[in-house]
């Protein structure tokens, strides 16, 4: 199947195969006449699996033949969780519109308002932001909402695993009623489908996360070493595998810093991106990653959700991820449009539970490597892959046995959740400042999002704590 058969216009599918690509993937396949056919839509899609054009092709198609009527308004709103992913978005926005007369525009926090305000000014039909940064702007009168006829949920999941919960119900309460609306996550899980169900109503849903988990195009292997010798186990494995580059993740800001330290005092140069830097410093990383200066790049799972690197030849797990379907995410970012890539974890003792998670999500074990003079002092196990948390099964056991449970379901720790992520910082009980009436026309709320029913009905999440960024 060819881009033009899915509806799109000659202007577009030029663009489209001006960089490359010849024929829809599935996740595009599926998703691109639905949004076309002006329907709400629930896909989920891993990362590799070419969504961003599953959303941006139909709305460009959708706005080509209109304009955005006022100063500070804008046709489309996407957001996304991360400032690293409104980059990646808005720029291939741009390459995908690069054969239409239309505007995009980016919005995050850690930069200056004024060049955002100036856009919004000059004129935009797609914002690409953050949730917060959004209703920064929103508060300040720099942007409204009237003229919004499509909205996108971008990684869907991980905006709710940040804690932007309270903030896309405010937007969503201020958007038109007649929008259409399409979210996109790595996973439907409950909090996720609670979401959808007060922000997408009747909508397609569309899932290829079960055909994904393990692609055929990806070599997956793990090394068992001692937590103690795996910085000195991935020096070792960089000298000799000697990849073109290598994207290497890791959990904390604190471990990335240290880590870019160890390499360099073995002669292997390389770089972190991570809540902690600024914003101007990651911009900078990024670039040189994707322009190939860089070879080795160490990043915390949430700052790279928006790397989007073209032939990128091998991810490494430096920490295994939790949830297991964050590790197919990541894995996700190499061996894409039918490339081979390699995906490398160095697993430890204490890694056990995670690895057991995520070989069962895959269905299978993973190829194990002993490396020579890197052998474990304290083995790792061979994985259960029908392997469940402990509190899983003492439920399922209580079940099969006929009984209730007496006992409240077990309080979320800090450690299931793993540790804080980078991203855009959620804003808990901030002063709230709302936008002339007379100068926007309000979103009549539905019957779900009225303010009773939202803090009955909205995610469990939702009065979680929020994870400060990095």
């Amino acid at each position: 199947m060819s881009f033009t058969k899915l509806g799109l216009c000659q202007p577009i599918t030029d663009a489209v195969s001006s960089l490359g690509y010849t024929s829809p993937t599935r996740i595009q396949q599926q998703a691109i006449p639905v949004a076309l056919d002006g329907k709400n839509l629930i896909a989920a899609a891993q990362t590799g699996t070419g969504k961003t054009a599953s959303f941006v092709l139909p709305i460009l198609e959708a706005l080509r033949h209109g304009e955005t009527k006022k100063k500070k308004r804008a046709r489309a709103l996407i957001l996304v969780p991360t400032r690293e992913l409104a980059i990646q978005v808005d720029s291939s926005i741009r390459q995908y519109a690069q054969n239409l007369a239309l505007k995009s525009m980016v919005m995050y926090g850690g930069v200056s308002y004024e060049e955002q305000k100036k856009a919004l000014i000059e004129g935009a039909d797609i914002i690409v932001a953050t949730p917060g940064r959004l209703l920064d702007l929103y508060g300040q009168r720099a942007v409204y909402f009237e003229e919004m006829e499509y909205l996108v949920l971008d990684e869907a999941d991980r905006m709710l695993d940040l804690g932007f919960i309270e903030d896309i119900n405010k937007i969503l309460s201020r958007l038109p009623e007649n929008i259409q609306t399409l979210l996109f996550s790595a996973t439907l899980s409950n909090p996720v489908r609670e979401l959808a169900r007060t922000a997408v109503p009747d909508p397609v849903e569309i899932s290829i996360t079960k055909h994904s988990a393990s692609k055929k195009e990806i070599a997956q292997w793990l090394v068992t070493v001692d937590k103690d010798q795996k910085s000195a186990l991935l020096s070792h494995i960089l000298s000799e595998e000697r990849w073109s580059q290598a994207l290497i993740f890791i959990e904390t800001k604190h471990g990335a810093a240290k880590l870019v330290s160890q390499l360099e005092k073995r002669g292997i140069h390389a770089d972190a991106i991570h809540g902690g830097r600024s914003q101007a410093a990651r911009e900078a990383v990024l670039n040189q990653f994707k322009a190939g200066e860089l070879k080795y790049l160490i990043a915390t799972g949430v700052a790279a959700r928006g790397i989007d690197i073209e032939g990128l030849p091998c991810v490494i797990n430096y920490d295994l991820p939790f949830p297991a379907d964050e590790y197919v995410h990541r894995i996700g970012r190499t061996g894409r449009a039918g490339a081979q890539g390699e995906a490398v974890s160095l697993v430890s003792k204490d890694n056990f539970k995670n690895l057991c998670m995520i070989e069962s999500r895959l269905g299978h074990l993973l190829e194990r490597r002993v490396i020579e003079g890197f052998e474990p002092k304290k083995p790792v196990p061979i994985s259960i892959l029908n392997y469940k948390p402990k509190a899983r099964r003492e439920q399922n056991d209580g079940q099969d046995n006929g009984e209730a449970s007496n006992s409240a379901p077990r309080r979320e720790r800090a450690s299931d959740r793993g540790p804080k992520r980078d991203g855009d910082k959620p804003r808990r009980n901030a002063p709230f400042s709302d936008a002339p009436k007379d100068s926007e026309k309000r979103r009549s709320p539905r019957k779900p999002r009225t303010q009773d029913s939202r803090s009955s009905s909205r995610p469990k999440n939702a009065g979680r704590k929020p994870r400060s960024a990095e």
